[in-house]
């Protein structure tokens, strides 16, 4: 496949245009295996996770990008997240019976996407784009399009246990590179989902743009990663009183707290939110199962 757990990044010599391959396989199997979605989802999440790879690689900032589509039916939410760190993961949020197969906007019935950049020191950006095309992709390429006037061609790909993604996109400088897209978009539009999904990266490229002198960047590695903690958890638990937790004490025992991304189970007991608001206000580890 596109190399495995891998976003590399590739410059065209003469040309103003940028390519990029990810590949999720990994890291997308420990992100499906910690939740019992269909097959249906899983195809869907995949392709998200190798967007955000493919859309984190384009920006150059300290922070997270997320995907998110969210609808009114069945399917509530799907999402994928990518950290400059290249650490993956994805989540959904369903109801119900789902088609055996189904593609986004199957899913995502009268729903929108939408694209979530936060970086650490700076403002957060979201941008709304409108679920227009039947495939994740192409409504990817109309946000390019209509927000950032950037020619953009996105490929996903997603199977059992692996997903990929590949996109070419004139770069943002100065003057008309018309041509040069046409030539480069039309080499790209002959991949196939079952190369993008068992060819590696050079081949990959080679078939595409063989006549091309290009130039590959070392390889970024991709991970499936969750940044939930007890202690963050435990920050999230004081936006109730500290007479609000002791009542859920009191009625079941103990606090628990699933996170929803990598189903770590956290549990606080009365001595834990004794400790959360005491004058040092700090949630210590324990020794409970988590």
């Amino acid at each position: 496949m596109s190399n495995p757990d891998q976003i590399q990044r590739v410059l065209f010599d003469n040309a103003d245009i940028r390519c990029v391959v990810a590949g999720v396989e990994a890291s997308f199997q420990e992100a499906m295996q910690r939740h019992g979605y269909p097959q249906v989802i899983q195809n869907v999440l995949g392709e998200m996770m190798a967007a955000v790879s493919l859309l984190s690689a384009t920006l150059k900032f300290d922070g997270r990008l997320s995907l998110q589509a969210q609808g009114n039916h069945a399917v509530k939410a799907l999402m994928a997240e990518c950290t400059h760190q290249r650490d993956l993961r994805a989540i959904a949020r369903f109801e119900g019976d789902l088609p055996e197969q189904a593609d986004l906007k199957e899913l995502i019935k009268d729903g929108q996407l939408v694209i979530t950049i936060e970086p650490e020191g700076g403002k957060r950006y979201q941008g709304v784009v409108p679920l227009e095309g039947d495939h994740l992709s192409q409504c990817l390429e109309a946000y390019f399009s209509r927000s950032e006037q950037l020619p953009t061609q996105i490929h996903l790909a997603a199977g059992a246990e692996k997903a990929a993604g590949f996109l070419i996109q004139v770069m943002p400088v100065e003057g008309d590179r018309e041509d040069q897209w046409e030539h480069f978009s039309q080499l790209a539009a002959t991949l196939s989902d079952d190369e993008l999904l068992n060819l590696d990266n050079e081949t990959i490229l080679r078939r595409l743009f063989h006549e091309e002198e290009c130039r590959l960047y070392e390889p970024e590695l991709l991970r499936f990663n969750c940044d939930c903690s007890r202690e963050r958890t435990g920050h999230a638990l004081q936006y109730l009183t500290q007479d609000e937790l002791e009542e859920i004490i009191r009625e079941e025992g103990k606090i628990e707290v699933n996170c929803q991304f990598c189903n770590e189970n956290y549990q606080f007991d009365q001595a834990d939110i004794t400790q959360m608001f005491s004058a040092t206000a700090n949630v210590k580890p324990s020794d409970q199962v988590h």
